[in-house]
């Protein structure tokens, strides 16, 4: 199976097959896609001008998605290397598993859905390695009581996610689904709050 790497490659190849030029961009994602795979693609899609179903995109437009894809990717594997120190210390200490704060990495695989969005036509419309390094200092800080990509305050919970966490926060103005770290109790109590109020209303 090919990796990352040799898929960028392949997208790359100024003599591939267009066809196979868009395949292997798909496939990239599938090693690494931050809002989830159709997420992704719709953002990158929509941010380069690359019709989502076009066989034969422009190559020069299907590069530009491949570096934006590879500079958010860049930024997640900074973080990885410092998460996989951090997580020698604590073990050289005496802290076997990772606590609860953790427990948002240990779903993302390598950076796949790490700022998942739930409706694939709804996610941020900054660059990819932006929306990632906004997440990563956010949760490397305090809690906060908005989205940490966005700024947005209108945070609704939600108990019919697709992934695990299977329910949560999600921003209802960027799309993704908010890492619980990231947030206060009182906003998180306010977005479940909202729920049970849209729950009462529709009862």
């Amino acid at each position: 199976m090919a990796g990352f790497r040799s898929l960028a490659r392949q997208v790359r190849d100024p003599r591939g097959d267009l066809a196979l030029r868009r395949y292997s961009l798909r496939k990239c994602l599938e090693r690494f896609a931050p809002y989830g795979h159709r997420a992704t693609w719709d953002h990158l899609c929509a941010r380069h001008g690359i019709e989502p179903e076009d066989r034969s995109p422009d190559p020069e437009r299907l590069v530009r998605a491949l570096d934006e894809l590879e500079a958010a990717r860049a930024v997640w594997l900074r973080y990885e290397a410092g998460f996989a120190e951090r997580r020698r210390r604590e073990k050289r200490d005496g802290l076997r598993r990772p606590g609860a704060f953790d427990d948002w990495h240990r779903r993302t695989l390598g950076g796949h859905g790490v700022a998942r969005c739930e409706d694939p036509a709804v996610h941020p419309s900054a660059p990819l390695a932006e929306v990632l390094g906004r997440l990563i200092a956010a949760l490397e800080s305090e809690p906060g009581a908005s989205c940490p990509v966005c700024a947005g305050t209108e945070i609704a919970w939600r108990h019919d996610l697709e992934c695990e966490p299977w329910s949560g926060p999600v921003c209802t103005r960027c799309g993704i689904v908010v890492p619980q770290p990231a947030l206060t109790p009182g906003a998180l109590a306010k977005a479940r709050n909202a729920w049970r109020r849209e729950m009462a209303s529709a009862a």
